[in-house]
């Protein structure tokens, strides 16, 4: 198993950013005819997390999941960043050729040692 942190430029400050889930999303209901005292808390999943970045980032992150699901999946790793695990070093590779091909300096990966 090989995992990567992903890496977008910023669109306001053209700096590499990762998107990082500082804490889950809460969810409540408010009640028509009473109060619901009920919440939920629910970390993103790893497309989530990158759906949010839109306008955020430079690239269109719809074109950037359709690059990455042929090759890995995108998970939110322990430390709230997002992460793309792929099965092989051959896939990794074909990945970040892919990502060069489709977005130049735009989108990088940084693999993390195991």
């Amino acid at each position: 198993m090989i995992r990567a942190r992903v890496w977008f430029r910023c669109a306001a400050m053209h700096d590499p950013v990762q998107p990082l889930l500082i804490r889950p999303a809460t969810i409540g209901w408010r009640g028509r005819f009473r109060s619901v005292e009920l919440t939920i808390q629910r970390p993103f999943k790893g497309e989530e997390l990158v759906r949010r970045m839109k306008g955020w980032v430079t690239v269109d992150p719809e074109e950037f999941l359709h690059v990455v699901r042929p090759h890995g999946w995108l998970k939110v790793f322990d430390d709230g960043g997002l992460v793309v695990e792929m099965e092989d070093e051959g896939r990794f590779q074909e990945l970040e050729r892919e990502l060069a091909r489709a977005f130049g300096e735009e989108v990088e990966l940084e693999r993390l040692q195991e």
